[in-house]
């Protein structure tokens, strides 16, 4: 099941940590709020999906804001920042795929009224945001996959 639906209506922004990798092809980020990514996973319920949505930050790898939802629609997404930029410095980058909730004028018009940055991953390369890519793979395999969670 995807959850990056794009729509080609709206502007895909440059990935911008490239300039962060190091010899290995790795990114370094130096610092906390340097850079910050998001992205949305699906949880299978007994009957039917939630989606979460979370926010990380690069390099303390803390989760600064999530949020389930029963749809991943651009309220879902535009929350979770903005509980984020409510509780702690804003980042220098925003790093996110090219899912039609990020590409949106809503959710791009929060980060450019915060003066961010804004970074997309490459079509298809989930790898350009592993940060929260391996959070998934953390929090699905040693919590969710190892419970049944029933709908509410």
């Amino acid at each position: 099941m995807g959850t990056t639906i794009s729509n080609k209506e709206h502007y895909k922004y440059e990935y911008l940590l490239k300039e962060f990798r190091n010899y290995a092809g790795q990114v370094v980020i130096e610092k906390t709020n340097q850079v910050w990514s998001t992205d949305i996973t699906y949880i299978k319920l007994e009957k039917g999906f939630v989606y979460l949505a979370a926010i990380i930050d690069w390099h303390s790898k803390k989760i600064l804001s999530w949020k389930l939802s029963n749809t991943m629609d651009v309220s879902l997404t535009t929350s979770v920042l903005k509980e984020a930029l409510a509780l702690y410095p804003k980042p220098e980058i925003f790093n996110t795929d090219q899912g039609s909730q990020y590409t949106s004028k809503v959710h791009t018009g929060i980060l450019k009224r915060h003066d961010i940055k804004i970074s997309m991953d490459g079509k298809g390369r989930a790898t350009d945001n592993i940060c929260i890519e391996r959070f998934w793979r953390s929090i699905k395999y040693e919590e969710i996959y190892l419970n049944e969670y029933a709908r509410a």
